[in-house]
């Protein structure tokens, strides 16, 4: 991309498109991600994770819990029985401390940067399913 004019000046269309490429592909991961690491989290705080308090943490309705709870068994990163409290596999267990990780180091960044807590914390969670591994990595290792 050219700096002269930035209102007159486009990508590259195969660079353009393989950006918004990759944006669609975190979104698909997204809910997945959330759902993941918000089970992890119940399960370290209360030992247990229940569909209401999905769908009342995540603030969708129960039955969009509920089906997004049901493709999540069948990917494998969870385990549930109806009445029952939903548990992690290996494979979920594992994408929940990858979020987590991506999540801290996100957030720790922010707050290096002079952003306070309660703002970064937002910010982190829309950003954490949308960086990539080479940003991720300069976070890590940024002093500040």
């Amino acid at each position: 991309m050219s700096k002269s004019d930035p209102k007159t000046t486009l990508a590259d269309p195969e660079v353009q498109a393989s950006w918004f490429a990759r944006v669609r592909e975190a979104h698909q991961t997204e809910t997945t991600e959330d759902y993941v690491e918000l089970i992890a989290d119940l399960l370290d705080a209360k030992q247990e994770a229940r569909l209401s308090d999905l769908s009342a943490r995540l603030g969708v309705a129960h039955a969009t819990a509920n089906k997004v709870v049901a493709r999540l068994k069948e990917e494998g990163y969870i385990n549930s029985e109806p009445y029952r409290s939903i548990f992690l596999t290996e494979k979920g267990r594992e994408l929940a401390d990858a979020c987590k990780k991506r999540h801290q180091i996100i957030l720790e960044f922010l707050i290096k940067l002079g952003v306070d807590p309660e703002t970064a914390e937002f910010d982190a969670e829309g950003m954490e399913h949308h960086i990539s591994p080479k940003t991720l990595h300069i976070m890590k290792d940024f002093k500040g």
